[in-house]
Parts: structure tokens; sequence; C-alpha cells
């Protein structure tokens, strides 16, 4: 059995400047932008959300700007394959996480638990 929920949204940005984006983002959504010390974060800027709330973040991409959700899962190769058996397919591994492409063509990724909140409020799956 594993977990898993929605995690949040990826604001893709095909930008040159990341930190306006961020600015416009933080402002239009009335979110303040919230530091991260972690080094493998430099191309993303995260928007301050409630901790019972999906997690938002800007992300500098090379691809088309669009927006992708995440899934928050505590076992994410049995959450992968879970989604593969609906019709998802593997689009690559990034670092610790997933990218999925569903039936439809949207992307979203498949990522460890984000929100402290994740085993009481998350979906059980045999």
């Amino acid at each position: 059995m594993h977990k898993s929920r929605l995690a949040g949204f990826i604001i893709d940005c095909r930008t040159d400047d990341l930190d306006a984006a961020a600015q416009f983002w933080s402002r239009a959504l009335g979110l303040p932008l919230r530091a991260s010390a972690a080094a493998e974060d430099s191309a993303y800027r995260l928007l301050a959300t409630a901790a019972d709330q999906p997690h938002l973040e800007v992300q500098q991409v090379e691809h088309p700007s669009r927006v992708h959700l995440d899934i928050e899962a505590d076992d994410i190769e049995a959450e992968v394959a879970r989604l593969e058996k609906l019709g998802a397919k593997r689009v690559g591994a990034v670092r610790s996480w997933y990218v999925m492409e569903a039936p439809t063509g949207q992307r979203f990724c498949v990522v460890r638990p984000q929100r402290p909140d994740f085993a009481a409020r998350a979906n059980s799956w045999e």
C-alpha cells in the first residue's frame, strides 16, 4: 500500500529573468516569495502558501511556458506504476522524481511528500 495526493502547481516560465517572473506571480496571487537555501533550487522561486495548501513554485525552463502539477507520493515507484496502469507514460527521471505524461498529453511530476499533513490526508492505494 502507498499514499499519494496533489502536491502543488509549478508555473514554468521560459525567461531570462526568473526573479521578475516570480515577482509578477507573487503580486498577482498575493503570496510573498519564500527563499530556499538549497543550491539545487536555483531555477525555482517558491511562493509562501499555508502548510495545508498545495505548494506553488515559479520555475525557469527551456520549453514553452505552461503550468504543471506535482503529485506527492510516499512510494514514488508504486505511484508511477499505478499511473502507468491508468495510461500515463514515464517521460524521464529528474533527481528524486519522475516527469510523467497523461494520456491526454499534459505533463506532471511524481515527487516525494511535500507537506506536513501528507500521512494523514493523502489517498491510500492498494
